[in-house]
């Protein structure tokens, strides 16, 4: 694991100590992970919302059925054959 140095003002570093001692976590470096995984999972919520928007404004809907899943697999496989040659 890596180290990464910040610097606080004493206001948030007394915020970070008080709420990792009142919380689950087992000290300071917890709480920030905590909250640096948090802000990530919202990050790729928003990429996932932003791809989601794209893909309903990029035209009809197609539908996906069983003949869609078949083309689907035939073009897999035979992309796997050419690579294998």
């Amino acid at each position: 694991m890596a180290t990464m140095n910040i610097s606080l003002p004493d206001s948030l570093r007394l915020f970070v100590q008080e709420r990792a001692s009142r919380s689950d976590f087992s000290n300071p470096s917890d709480y920030i992970r905590a909250l640096i995984r948090a802000d990530k999972l919202r990050y790729l919520e928003e990429q996932l919302e932003v791809a989601l928007l794209q893909g309903l404004q990029s035209g009809a809907a197609k539908p996906v059925d069983d003949a869609f899943w078949q083309r689907l697999e035939a073009k897999a496989n035979s992309h796997g054959e050419q690579q294998s040659c």
